[in-house]
């Protein structure tokens, strides 16, 4: 039965199939995956900048919250008010491996946890500042870090990230949105230490691959002092016909940096 996404007891059928074929396939879903519990269907574009995707009821039990288990964490959503992308799943068990142990970690875009919640049980890092604006998201990403019994290691904060103001300077910066990810590097950059690294998602054209992306970075990390002495990219997955979600991994030194100062005898 091809054609839709599990995310815990829920499945959910792709866009564009119709009402009457859709009821049929819920049937045979429910029937055959004991584990199912509902049916929903995606029925439009997600929309906005708080990512709020289209979602409409078929069959089953008429309950959107469900807990999706992925590399060992437990992510309690909402499947009507927030996205799950299970084509992000290597990338989220990729970021963890890559922590030094003790690093300060800024997730910018943090949702539920989707990246908060693997770093903060895989990773050697010392504190992860999981910032959200959506505020259901943050309530589901709060429940999320008890779920996962993350308590003090992942520090939840509602705000913009175009805004928010974290206490420490970050090692790393977990940039997981897309697209026009640029608009919130200005304040990335304010948050990184010098030799930090951001891991910058967002979407382009094939043809755009890489110049303009290694552009972007470049430019805006010079307006704010920066310039990236490594940039490592990768394709998540396609996006849309002919657009690719991508994540260039980039560690940054500052244009100009003070000598130390010499101590006096």
């Amino acid at each position: 039965m091809p054609g839709f996404q599990i995310i815990g007891s829920i499945a959910i059928l792709k866009p564009g199939v119709p009402k009457k074929e859709g009821q049929e396939q819920a049937r045979k879903i429910l029937k055959t995956l004991p584990r199912i519990k509902s049916v929903y269907r995606y029925s439009g574009h997600v929309k906005g900048e708080l990512r709020i995707p289209k979602v409409s009821y078929v069959a089953g039990r008429k309950n959107p919250v469900t807990i999706h288990k992925e590399n060992g964490c437990f992510y309690k959503l909402d499947i009507m008010r927030m996205m799950f992308s299970k084509g992000n799943v290597l990338e989220r068990a990729r970021i963890p491996k890559l922590v030094k142990p003790g690093e300060v970690i800024v997730d910018m875009f943090a949702g539920i946890g989707y990246f908060s919640l693997p770093l903060g049980k895989y990773s050697p890092a010392r504190k992860i500042y999981s910032i959200e604006l959506n505020p259901v998201s943050f309530r589901f990403l709060k429940q999320n870090i008890k779920l996962n019994h993350l308590e003090g290691k992942i520090i939840p904060i509602k705000g913009d990230c175009r805004t928010v103001k974290i206490p420490e300077k970050a090692e790393r910066i977990i940039m997981g949105y897309l697209p026009k990810t640029c608009k919130y590097l200005p304040h990335a950059f304010s948050l990184l230490k010098p030799g930090g690294i951001i891991h910058y998602h967002d979407s382009f054209r094939k043809e755009e691959l890489w110049e303009v992306t290694e552009r972007i970075l470049r430019d805006y990390a010079g307006r704010k002092g920066f310039y990236p002495i490594r940039m490592e990219k990768r394709v998540v997955k396609q996006y849309a016909p002919g657009i690719f979600h991508v994540v260039i991994d980039a560690e940054f030194r500052k244009t100009s940096q003070p000598e130390p100062r010499k101590s006096r005898g």
